[in-house]
């Protein structure tokens, strides 16, 4: 599979939008795109069944077609840990079926996006987390930070554990535009710490965004 795999230092650290404006900046460079979230709770009920507002997001920004229940194999309705929300519906994560779907989706494509859910370590079931997926999967990984307190140690030790299982990771990204951003005094320092201490690029700082523009954001990564 040609493509990224998105993770980040924690749930809600901006990883749709940067796996969206990853799929933005693929098609810019004339390359057709597929993306893919093997999991998702938190979704809504619709008509149409279960709905994940990340899985549709990324749906808008890809070249290529798909079902949904394609992108998203898994949706869970409670707003919980993936497998806690599977285990609620007597269900575990199958990991295998999820890197079968994956390699059916990237032969649509020239490139893949995949977006985990939570942190690297998020479990997906009893026995694995996600970045046993991710290792599974073979792709390069982005790393989202989350540029708030704390957010050295969480984006050290996630890179170490990449490293550590030997995944190749492609980059990171800075995501600057987080409501608690602004508790963090030192964010140049931060980002320039983190900077010293990655041997992997840094892929762009994403500002805060009052409309969440993707097109934007795919103008500043470099990917």
């Amino acid at each position: 599979m040609n493509g990224v795999f998105i993770t980040g230092t924690d749930t809600g650290v901006g990883k749709t939008l940067c796996a969206a404006g990853i799929l933005e900046a693929y098609r810019q460079q004339g390359f057709s795109t597929i993306a893919m979230k093997p999991v998702a709770s938190g979704c809504e009920q619709t008509d149409e069944g279960l709905r994940n507002e990340d899985a549709l997001l990324l749906m808008q920004h890809m070249s290529e077609q798909a079902n949904y229940d394609e992108i998203n194999p898994y949706a869970f309705l409670p707003p919980m840990a993936p497998h806690l929300a599977a285990a609620r519906n007597d269900l575990v994560i199958n990991s295998g079926a999820l890197v079968e779907q994956a390699h059916a989706l990237a032969s649509r494509a020239d490139r893949i996006v995949i977006e985990g859910a939570g942190g690297w370590l998020a479990p997906l079931n009893e026995q694995q987390t996600f970045a046993d997926l991710a290792v599974q999967f073979k792709l390069p990984v982005v790393l989202v930070v989350g540029i708030r307190l704390g957010c050295l140690n969480h984006a050290l030790l996630t890179v170490e554990n990449i490293q550590h299982r030997g995944v190749n990771m492609a980059g990171w990204i800075a995501n600057i535009g987080l409501e608690n951003t602004s508790d963090c005094l030192d964010i140049g320092e931060n980002i320039a710490t983190l900077e010293s201490r990655i041997s992997a690029p840094l892929l762009g700082k994403i500002p805060y965004l009052n409309d969440q523009n993707i097109l934007e954001i795919a103008s500043i990564l470099v990917i």
